[in-house]
């Protein structure tokens, strides 16, 4: 599902009488929920506030553990086209430094580093539309 696409379906959500939409496709999970006031709420991570769950696992026989995408977006390695990344392979992380951003809904999200950590791979390509719970980085615990 492309960025455009994926925007239309969740406006056509809102404006809906639905209350909860699942949504999978290509590895990719969407889940869109209303509360009863009819206002959408976020169906696993606060809107205001993107979390990263501390040392999530990695995958068997990987080294370090995996920071992962908090929300569906596009995934950015920098702030900006053209500056410099924010988290490349062997940078050095305090807990709470971003190492990316997550643009949705024309809002941007930065993801904070769960914890003191050295980067140990970048998993998503810059531009890439994610989905909730995608391994961005695969990280080291310092």
């Amino acid at each position: 599902m492309t960025q455009p696409e994926l925007f239309a379906l969740m406006d056509k959500f809102t404006a809906g009488g639905l209350t909860r939409l699942e949504y999978e496709a290509g590895g990719a999970r969407l889940v869109l929920e209303k509360s009863a006031s009819g206002q959408a709420v976020p169906a696993a991570v606060p809107a205001s506030v993107p979390t990263v769950a501390a040392a999530p696992e990695s995958p068997a026989g990987e080294e370090g553990a995996c920071i992962k995408a908090p929300l569906v977006g596009t995934f950015y390695v920098a702030p900006q086209p053209g500056a410099a990344p924010f988290a490349a392979p062997g940078a050095r992380l305090k807990k709470g430094e971003p190492v990316c951003v997550l643009e949705a809904m024309k809002m941007i999200n930065q993801v904070p580093a769960p914890c003191d950590c050295e980067v140990l791979a970048v998993l998503a390509k810059d531009g890439e539309l994610v989905g909730f719970d995608t391994p961005l980085f695969r990280i080291r615990e310092l």
